[in-house]
């Protein structure tokens, strides 16, 4: 994608199934288990450029032992400072020591058999070291500690909280994050405390009866009362101290989860492949966590995967597909083709399948799969165009060997032209430099290949997998593709168009930035339907009071107004820089291709408006009524 944006976050859980010594014998090492985890988020480091952290969990621990480990960084090497920092702990052991699991386990940190990993990225709020995840909720009954790390945000986080606070709770800030610590947690307290009740009249000891509780704690409920109200996207994973995990995944399956799981471990990750990879496991033994389902590890190793909560209809995010994923997954670089390949006959009608007069190419990097999708595509079209022309040729000379072979070497030839145009240069640092000149600056984060493109004869056909905002694409690409002179500019997204803002992770909640919204608002100028924008506000604000279920989408009726084509025009003239030549021309892709390359991943309510929780509906009109009022503010 040309302009970042940004979402969370990456989560990686290990639990080791055998004894510490099992790890050492097979594999030479006790830190088997922080070995699988530290792999397990670099190989997701995509989801997140804010933050790392790391929680363990020792199982079996003698009273007086610690039995948890917590370790954050927000330095700009963030995981190899964090991993510096654990490994710290064994740099200087000698080496009978590190190969003693039963003394690394009873001395050392950081060497237990549940573990826990987070990437954070951050969509809004500050980067201290406070708001990287795990969040520990501590208490001296160690079935009371909970440990949480998420991937998510929820669109009630208010309702919540004000929840908190009539059950007692003095809850420290109002955080999605600190909020379902502080709900999970209170159910928790109430599953320990209702099993403790239940045994207590049999004449258990407490030591006893705290052994029956870590049998007996029965994590899909207290995940199915702690959740009924949690509107969003999430995936959750809790570490309980006494040993038993969980990783939730909300009932639409907005946000992505799988797992892996054998004799000796399971694994739990944001990607599929980053398993994959980690322990060397085909495809077919990773497995998604179904929306609405937890995967839950009791402490005695016993593995579910059971429902908490009533399914809904699977809205998986498509932009996991598009942009967010690492493309070394099968299905997503398949679908990232497919993305490309669906845009060919459009793009080949814009350009009046004029092959010789017209250059592909794409912006580094993320677009790159979409783009052999697309360049297959025209090699196919373009195939199906020789072969008619050279049996038309063949038709004309009625004889097979009457047929001039010069002229079926030069359709042969034909090739569709493919460049590496535009490349990403250096960020240049432009805080010292006078204000004016900052946009010049800016313009050169890109660069482009010149003499490729011939003067005022070539178009250039640029593919990105979104357009967000269209300052980056303004302000730095068109402009510097302006530079090589083509006779005209295409610009394709491998998306459709983001009109409506994200709740459920990503970072697009401010509906004025989107270009757009921007081109809609300038049609309804154009089209002297301004007053439009204005009873939709008024319509918008007298819904604030109403439950979240009976809202409605009022920015999904200016869109109506106008054909999806004549949006994609007004963008292109946003987007077209006033002092630039070349004519730009930009073409998205559709909702209903989006579909048809991505079957499984059909969450699309930042292009359609089609939110799949009733939270979704109120952020929409928040973040209109923000646009009006002039106010600069988060929609949720």
């Amino acid at each position: 994608m040309s302009e970042q944006i940004k979402h969370e976050c990456g989560l990686a859980v290990v639990r080791l199934l055998k004894p510490l010594e099992y790890y050492q014998e097979k594999y030479g090492s006790a830190l088997y288990g922080l070995d699988k985890l530290r792999l397990l988020l670099q190989k997701q480091r995509n989801r997140g450029q804010d933050g790392a952290g790391l929680a363990t969990v020792k199982i079996d621990t003698e009273p007086g032992k610690k039995y948890i480990s917590i370790k954050k960084s927000i330095a700009s090497n963030y995981l190899s400072d964090l991993f510096e920092q654990v490994n710290w702990h064994f740099k200087d052991l000698p080496q009978e020591k590190l190969n003693d699991a039963a003394w690394l386990k009873e001395n050392k940190p950081y060497v237990g058999e549940l573990l826990l990993g987070h990437l954070r990225y951050g969509t809004h709020g500050d980067n201290s070291i406070e708001t990287c995840h795990p969040f520990h909720r501590q208490n001296n009954w160690i079935n009371r500690n909970l440990i949480l790390a998420g991937n998510f945000n929820l669109t009630n986080v208010d309702e919540l909280f004000e929840e908190l606070v009539h059950l007692g709770q003095y809850p420290k800030e109002k955080s999605d994050t600190v909020t379902v610590l502080e709900k999970i947690g209170h159910f928790l307290d109430d599953e320990v405390q209702r099993l403790h009740t239940w045994f207590k009249p049999d004449g258990y000891s407490n030591i006893e009866i705290n052994e029956l509780i870590f049998q007996n704690l029965d994590i899909q409920r207290l995940l199915r009362r702690a959740s009924k109200k949690f509107d969003g996207g999430y995936v959750m994973a809790g570490l309980i101290g006494h040993g038993d995990a969980f990783v939730m995944r909300d009932r639409n399956g907005i946000r992505p989860a799988f797992y892996y799981c054998d004799d000796e471990v399971v694994a739990v990750a944001s990607e599929r492949p980053a398993i994959q990879t980690a322990f060397n496991v085909h495809i077919k033994k990773v497995r998604e966590i179904q929306p609405g389902h937890a995967l839950i590890i009791k402490r005695d190793g016993r593995v579910d995967e059971k429902p908490y909560v009533e399914p809904g209809e699977r809205r998986a995010c498509s932009f996991e597909r598009i942009y967010f994923s690492r493309g070394s997954d099968r299905d997503i670089y398949l679908e990232r083709k497919q993305l490309g390949e669906q845009l060919t006959d459009t793009i080949l009608e814009a350009v009046d399948y004029d092959f010789k007069r017209t250059v592909f190419s794409y912006i580094p990097n993320t677009a790159e799969a979409a783009f052999y999708g697309l360049m297959e595509g025209i090699e196919n079209r373009l195939n199906k165009i020789k072969s008619e022309k050279i049996l038309g040729l063949i038709g004309e000379e009625k004889k097979t060997e009457d047929v001039d072979t010069k002229k079926i070497e030069k359709i042969l030839a034909q090739r569709p032209r493919i460049e590496k145009l535009v490349v990403k240069d250096e960020k240049l640092r432009t805080f010292i430099t006078a204000k004016g000149h900052r946009g010049e600056l800016v313009s050169h984060v890109y660069d482009v290949t010149y003499g490729i493109v011939e003067n005022e004869k070539d178009t250039v056909v640029l593919l990105d997998d979104s357009i967000v905002r269209g300052t980056t694409m303004r302000d730095s690409i068109i402009r510097m593709v302006a530079r090589l002179r083509p006779k005209k500019i295409i610009i394709v997204s491998s998306a459709p168009q983001i009109r409506y803002p994200d709740c459920y992770g990503i970072d697009m909640s401010k509906m004025g930035e989107f270009v757009a919204f921007q081109a809609l608002t300038e049609l309804l100028k154009d089209a002297k339907k301004e007053h439009l924008l204005d009873e939709a506000y008024e319509r918008a604000k007298a819904q604030n009071c109403l439950p979240k279920e009976e809202i409605k989408n009022e920015v999904a009726s200016l869109y109506a107004q106008f054909e999806y084509e004549e949006v994609s025009q007004k963008i292109a003239e946003i987007m077209t820089p006033s002092d630039i030549k070349p004519k730009v021309e930009v073409i998205y892709q559709t909702i209903e291709g989006l579909h048809k390359a991505c079957p499984n991943n059909n969450g699309d309510w930042y292009f359609s408006g089609n939110y799949p929780t009733p939270g979704g509906n109120r952020v929409v009109n928040r973040s209109f009524i923000n646009y009006m009022e002039k106010r600069d503010d988060r929609a949720y």
